[in-house]
């Protein structure tokens, strides 16, 4: 009991001279105390400083106390509101986010704000870490059209990335497990450059609903449209489409992507996620009804609020490292952001956008979006299971 006494008084005077010293002195002190009772460097590291057998951690766990507790339930609010962002998407976005936070949930204490302020990425995936889920990929319900293949050329250059206007399209199936029958189609616009995508809603994706919500994109987006590129299906490749695009004072490019290619389509296609699969999942809507409604959560609710207050990130440069890929992205922006700092706007379409984003509030945005999602998802969920089974039956 005694030589166990000694041995903690010694040690405790062992840590006061190591807390003590500078970074030399405490190296030096490290190479005796090792040599002496033949500890490895780490451990001993961690004995003179204190960490072995203290509990400062919030679980009870050796460290610190968390740094960050004070911004928890703020992130948190944030993360669900904003579509559950990534740490690279999210730090942005609390910049946007937490001014209209204080108008819905009470102001912040200065120590929140500083925190918010230098929270870093993967410290934002750390306090998120237990909200993660999971999605799940489906049917594609791509068929090509053949008739204009010829009119439509292969995109056989890269459009150039910083020039607002071109577009890359594509639809999604709204078919549940099958795609037997009728359904709603989304279909996804995005600009290459900015990023800024409009969302719409046919049925059965025909050439006039098509056409029909593409006058209305073009109408509805903040700059000219000077390029239109899509797949080999159908629903693009087909005369009233074309004839649309191409017959004016100044017609748009067209171009189309090679078959079974997506890469070809690589910004619209990583939007099918984040757009109709994240909004309306992988259900089957069969009821022709809630056409208007999605269309009118895509340009009111929806729209809005990816455009306007969730950033995303583009992909700068990559390169080949043996047998792997690395990617590297710039600052994670919104697509009103990439629009203003492209300078490409007229006065008069930036000043309409600032408008538009002052009167915006993103919390309300996302409390509309649900509240306009609960009618169209309410067919889908009383959709009896059997007859999913028996569509799969039908085609087999």
């Amino acid at each position: 009991m005694q030589r166990e006494l000694d041995r903690n008084e010694q040690l405790a005077r062992l840590q006061a001279r190591y807390c003590g010293r500078g970074r030399v002195g405490k190296g030096r002190l490290l190479d005796e105390f090792c040599e002496q009772y033949g500890y490895e460097r780490k451990y001993a590291i961690k004995l003179l400083g204190g960490g072995i057998g203290s509990r400062g951690g919030s679980d009870g766990g050796p460290g610190p106390e968390p740094k960050y507790g004070p911004v928890r339930e703020v992130v948190e609010r944030v993360w669900g509101a904003a579509e559950q962002l990534c740490g690279k998407r999210l730090g942005p976005a609390l910049g946007l986010w937490v001014p209209h936070y204080e108008r819905h949930y009470g102001r912040l204490l200065p120590v929140q704000r500083k925190l918010l302020a230098q929270i870093s990425p993967a410290t934002l995936d750390r306090l998120l870490a237990g909200c993660k889920a999971r999605g799940v990929r489906r049917l594609s319900g791509t068929r090509p059209g053949t008739l204009l293949r010829q009119q439509v050329p292969l995109a056989g250059e890269v459009w150039d990335q910083g020039r607002v206007g071109f577009m890359e399209a594509d639809s999604v199936a709204h078919c549940g497990k099958s795609l037997a029958g009728d359904f709603v189609w989304s279909l996804v616009y995005t600009d290459i450059a900015s990023g800024w995508t409009e969302g719409r809603a046919v049925f059965n994706k025909g050439a006039h609903g098509v056409l029909e919500q593409t006058r209305d994109v073009e109408a509805a987006v903040p700059f000219a449209i000077l390029g239109f590129d899509f797949d080999n299906g159908s629903e693009w490749l087909n005369w009233p489409l074309i004839r649309h695009l191409q017959e004016r004072t100044r017609p748009i490019r067209l171009t189309r992507s090679r078959p079974y290619h997506k890469d070809d389509n690589a910004h619209v296609e990583q939007k099918n996620w984040m757009w109709p699969r994240q909004l309306l999942g992988y259900g089957r809507l069969a009821d022709p009804t809630v056409l208007p409604q999605i269309n009118a959560l895509y340009k009111e609710a929806w729209g809005p609020l990816q455009n306007f207050f969730l950033p995303s990130m583009k992909l700068v440069k990559k390169w080949r490292e043996g047998s792997r890929w690395v990617r590297r992205h710039d600052q994670a922006q919104t697509a009103y952001a990439r629009l203003l700092a492209s300078g490409q706007l007229e006065p008069q379409q930036r000043r309409r956008l600032r408008d538009w984003y002052e009167s915006l509030d993103p919390f309300v945005l996302a409390a509309e979006v649900e509240r306009r999602l609960r009618p169209i998802l309410r067919p889908a969920r009383r959709e009896p299971a059997s007859q999913s089974q028996s569509s799969l039956q039908e085609e087999a």
